[in-house]
């Protein structure tokens, strides 16, 4: 076990690559009785540099932990109360223990000008997945390259062959740590993500025995085909597994679960692919040469689907390319800016 001592020095630790000092104010916000360690670490850490802490728990009786949270996006206590949002929205960055991801008061916050790093993860993975600045040197490469293109295009060998037609919008880097006002991040990271314009996404994708289901933390066991047309799922084929991945979407009762997300590819080496590592699976998300496939909301990157069934399908050995460069091929990078 992590004595807190410890925790306090890897948490300022990731603080100074944040560049959290004097003069900053840093709102800690947390839930309850949860991830009480994180919380004492954090208020320590961001005192020990000489900005001022704020101690943000949100009382609640029913505390939700991050790996049901990841599986019902958007749902949170900070709801119910407006002035935490608003201190929030006051302080310079927030360190966010009650996992905001997707929500409207973290882009409330974002748009305020405060930048935010999630932390949610067991110890042992953000001991193993520290972020560095040669990671964030190697995720913007793979951000001006992504922002510039006009096309993506991914394959497999099991059959997939779809096409995204960009346009513009919102990048989401994730490299594990923040400096830039109105930035958010998530510790551990390593990707690159972005949307396709509307409606912009058609073909086919074909999970193969493997690949990863997020938030269900399970390999596909066999083969299990997605149609796209217009940006939609129209239909998913395939045996047992397909029908359950159906009956979870259709669990949430909300037809906007069948909208194609985000896409992207991972990019940190220290990834291991296995979806049964405890904590909410960015070892799956994150590893080095995925594709990751998505499907749900999009409020992450301005858009206005926020539906809180989100799959995340990180996929193994595909092709990738930007408008006609190969970036990825057969699950190993291409471009030597973005390579490890």
């Amino acid at each position: 076990m992590t004595q807190e001592s410890d925790l306090t020095a890897l948490f300022r630790a990731n603080f100074e690559l944040c560049e959290i000092g004097p003069g900053q104010t840093v709102a800690v916000l947390s839930e309850g009785e949860l991830l009480p360690e994180y919380r004492a670490a954090s208020l320590s850490a961001v005192s020990a540099l000489g900005a001022e802490a704020l101690d943000i728990n949100i009382p609640t009786d029913d505390a939700q932990d991050a790996s049901h949270r990841i599986a019902n996006l958007g749902e949170n206590p900070l709801s119910q109360h407006p002035e935490a949002v608003q201190q929030c929205m006051d302080a310079d960055m927030v360190v966010d223990h009650i996992l905001l991801l997707f929500s409207h008061e973290q882009i409330e916050m974002q748009k305020a000008g405060t930048r935010i790093l999630m932390i949610v993860e067991p110890v042992e993975i953000l001991e193993r997945l520290f972020p560095s600045t040669e990671l964030r040197r190697r995720v913007e490469a793979a951000e001006q390259k992504f922002a510039a293109a006009k096309t993506l295009r991914f394959t497999n060998e099991a059959g997939s062959d779809v096409t995204y037609r960009l346009g513009g919008k919102p990048m989401l880097t994730e490299y594990g740590y923040t400096t830039k006002p109105g930035r958010w991040d998530h510790w551990p990271g390593g990707f690159i993500a972005s949307l396709a314009a509307e409606n912009g996404v058609d073909g086919r994708v074909v999970m193969a025995p493997g690949d990863i289901v997020f938030p269900l933390k399970s390999y596909i066991q066999d083969a299990t085909e997605f149609i796209i047309k217009d940006g939609w799922v129209k239909e998913i084929n395939g045996d047992k597994q397909a029908a359950e991945l159906c009956q979870f979407m259709d669990g949430y009762e909300d037809p906007r679960a069948y909208a194609v997300s985000h896409i992207g590819w991972g990019l940190n080496e220290k990834c291991v692919w296995n979806p049964e590592l405890p904590g909410i699976g960015m070892d799956g998300r994150a590893h080095y040469g995925n594709v990751l496939f998505s499907l749900g909301p999009d409020t992450e990157f301005g858009g206005d689907n926020d539906t809180p069934c989100h799959l995340d399908l990180p996929m193994q050995n595909c092709n990738l390319w930007l408008d006609d460069e190969l970036i990825v091929e057969g699950g190993e990078v291409v471009p030597a800016e973005m390579r490890a």
